[in-house]
């Protein structure tokens, strides 16, 4: 049991490294409902700007990808354009809304292309060869997987989309939080053990194996998924 612990714990390390987009995801959104509820809007748009450019700039200070830095100040500035048109300040969760029905829609499609979304997710991030992930004994459990993915952006894209429809703001913001990167940690790890057991019952073949053109029988993937 300790061992699998570690496992888990060195994988999510391995996903997650930097994927500095995480602060961006958690601390503007919180920053601007708070400051919205004793203050008002307009200093709830600023301060969520300040922190965005914050955080910028602490990234660029610390060698870290451009990208990220102005990644997360366009999404500030679009999530605070988006409230200002509609005159909601709700409107702030309107991009991160869209975006889980987004990845709804390209985890269903890339399902019935034979191409699972999650197994791009995999490879961005390991560089194992992309036709070990399109191997008849490998791709369905990158296939169900992603079917868990969808269902699991699904939920929250009705949960949320209700909440701001019916302007519930700081129900939508716990929410937010909630079913945020606390529930992706928990959708990782059920991903990484349902994945590794499924492949185990698949009999296909390792990465490695794959990689030295072995023939069957083969012991299979036991790590990394």
């Amino acid at each position: 049991m300790k061992a699998k612990i570690i496992e888990i714990l060195e994988e999510l390390r391995l996903v997650l490294a930097g994927r500095s987009l995480i602060v961006d995801t958690i601390l503007p959104p919180i920053v601007f409902i708070l400051v919205n509820g004793l203050f008002g809007f307009r200093n709830a748009m600023w301060s969520a700007l300040g922190l965005a450019l914050v955080i910028a700039v602490l990234r660029l200070l610390r060698g870290q990808s451009a990208l990220y830095a102005l990644g997360g100040v366009a999404g500030t500035l679009l999530a605070i354009l988006i409230s200002i048109l509609l005159g909601r300040s709700e409107g702030f969760f309107l991009p991160g809304i869209f975006t889980n029905g987004l990845t709804v829609i390209l985890c269903l499609l890339s399902v019935l292309l034979k191409r699972p979304l999650v197994a791009w997710t995999s490879y961005l991030t390991r560089r194992w060869p992309l036709g070990w992930y399109w191997h008849p004994q490998v791709r369905p459990a990158y296939s169900e997987v992603t079917l868990a993915w969808a269902l699991f952006f699904a939920l929250r894209f009705v949960l949320q989309l209700n909440l701001f429809q019916n302007q519930q703001e700081g129900l939508l913001a716990l929410v937010n939080f909630l079913v945020g990167w606390p529930a992706i940690l928990v959708l990782l790890i059920a991903s990484y053990l349902y994945g590794i057991w499924r492949l185990g019952l698949l009999k296909g073949p390792s990465v490695e194996e794959y990689k030295a053109h072995k023939s069957p029988p083969w012991e299979g993937q036991h790590r990394g998924f």
